[in-house]
């Protein structure tokens, strides 16, 4: 083979190589976007939710984990009461976010629409969800059992969180939730016994101070 032959067919294998990866990179983008349409198809069904969750946290030198049950109500309710620590309390009534541990001196509330929680972003699943347009830069990659990660930069939250996984089965249902800051700590949210539809009652998501303790208004985030 005369080198000028060498030549065009290395050229030509360059090409096919580089147009391999750009049909890769395209139809992970495109399998990406239908997995975030197949959660939201899955979640926009939906009026409310019960599911249990075991909630862990790793970071500034610290680590705990925690558990309870979770109550999700269109529109825009959410209800975590923990069992472990028991007493532990963080509910979003659609207008402001109220947290409160058995025996604290107060009770803390703040403005939905000013909240900051790392818990908070599982309220858009029964609003109605978008999630491609809720992440950046979504990337889809398997998980064990037939699921998939599906990693993303939640919008708003760049100066915080570093990426935020979800962990999705073939039907769109979410079974957990990694999330890293900046500063690498990591809380993982795992969910099992998802009861969708589950009889909810809308006042489940009021919150009664217990008496004698105070309701402070908390500083939103900087």
């Amino acid at each position: 083979m005369t080198p000028r032959a060498m030549a065009r067919r290395g050229a030509l294998l360059a090409a096919a190589a580089m147009f391999s990866l750009c049909l890769h990179a395209q139809q992970h983008a495109l399998s990406a976007q239908e997995m975030a349409l197949r959660v939201d198809r899955h979640y926009n069904q939906l009026h409310s939710l019960r599911t249990h969750f075991i909630e862990s946290y790793e970071g500034m030198g610290m680590s705990r984990t925690e558990s309870g049950t979770l109550l999700l109500l269109k529109p825009g309710r959410m209800r975590w009461d923990y069992s472990s620590p028991a007493g532990k309390l963080f509910l979003l009534d659609g207008k402001y976010a109220w947290f409160y541990s058995k025996g604290d001196p107060q009770v803390q509330r703040i403005a939905a629409s000013k909240l900051d929680d790392l818990r908070s972003p599982l309220r858009f699943l029964l609003g109605h969800t978008q999630l491609a347009k809720e992440m950046d830069n979504l990337v889809l990659a398997p998980a064990p059992g037939g699921a998939f990660m599906l990693t993303g930069q939640p919008k708003g939250q760049e100066k915080r969180v570093r990426r935020v996984t979800l962990t999705v089965t073939a039907d769109g249902s979410i079974t957990g939730i990694e999330v890293e800051e900046i500063d690498g700590a990591l809380t993982r949210f795992s969910f099992t016994d998802e009861q969708t539809n589950a009889p909810v009652a809308a006042d489940m998501f009021q919150f009664n101070p217990p008496a004698g303790v105070p309701v402070v208004d908390a500083l939103p985030p900087v």
